[in-house]
């Protein structure tokens, strides 16, 4: 039902500003992420809104499933959203989270398992810039990965960044924060799971058989999968190319990657 923005609109039940919020609790920005965040059922401590007198379209819908879920809702002045988002557009709304909750290896595994699906996963090897993380757990929510493994060093954690990158996939998608990177991969080598690397020079992925349980590595944009980790994975993988250009941009090439897999995985759907 359309409303009319003349007609004075019902006041909403908003909690009073803290005047210390709690740092080291985890930003999410904008309003796709929240929206992703509401529908996750994780745990939010605070919203806060952009203080304004229009409270229509996706705002006044964030703002209700956010009263109905019981979640404190704060007015703040722009100022304050710019400073909790770190320059992130927030477009109005930003929500406090716990620390993201990583979850091992074989959590992920066992959401294969219980889903009755051959694992996917996606491995990010040095993966430092928070725009690539994010929109690498785009595709890989999108195209049905179980999980995304990222190292403890030399990666991007999940942050506000890469929750906006993501479009609020990060909320639906089980991430592992590993110490050794090569030795999660002998585990899912253990457990039956061929692992590839996606580097120049290897098998074409559209020659490649994802259909079984497999594993994608991807590397920085720069050094790409690093010499040890590739020697440790059971082959290599690279795309086609036939312009000048001779790479992909790691999130972009992830997108082409995961979505041979998923038709590899999903052929009879």
């Amino acid at each position: 039902m359309k409303q009319d923005r003349n007609k004075p609109q019902q006041k909403k039940p908003i909690a009073p500003l803290s005047l210390d919020e709690q740092t080291e609790r985890e930003v999410v920005a904008g309003r796709n992420a929240v929206r992703e965040l509401l529908r996750s059922g994780r745990p939010i401590d605070k919203i806060l809104l952009q203080k304004s007198e229009d409270r229509s379209g996706s705002i006044l819908m964030l703002l209700r499933e956010a009263l109905e879920q019981k979640i404190p809702v704060v007015e703040a002045e722009r100022a304050k959203l710019d400073a909790l988002a770190g320059g992130i557009p927030h477009q109005g709304i930003v929500a406090l989270v716990a620390e993201t909750e990583y979850v091992s290896v074989e959590d992920i595994l066992q959401l294969a398992k219980d889903r009755g699906e051959a694992p996917f996963l996606v491995l990010c090897d040095g993966v430092t810039d928070p725009y690539n993380l994010g929109a690498i757990i785009r595709s890989a929510e999108c195209c049905g990965a179980h999980g995304v493994i990222i190292p403890k060093r030399r990666s991007a954690g999940v942050n506000a960044i890469v929750s906006k990158a993501s479009a609020g996939a990060v909320e639906h998608m089980a991430i592992a924060k590993v110490t050794n990177l090569t030795a999660a991969i002998e585990t899912l080598k253990e457990a039956g799971i061929w692992v590839f690397a996606a580097e120049a020079g290897g098998q074409s992925i559209y020659q490649t058989d994802f259909a079984g349980p497999c594993a994608i590595v991807l590397g920085s944009e720069g050094k790409g999968v690093s010499p040890l980790v590739t020697k440790t994975c059971d082959g290599v993988v690279s795309i086609p190319l036939y312009g000048k250009i001779n790479s992909f941009n790691v999130s972009a090439a992830a997108a082409i990657l995961f979505a041979e897999v998923a038709k590899a995985h999903h052929k009879n759907d």
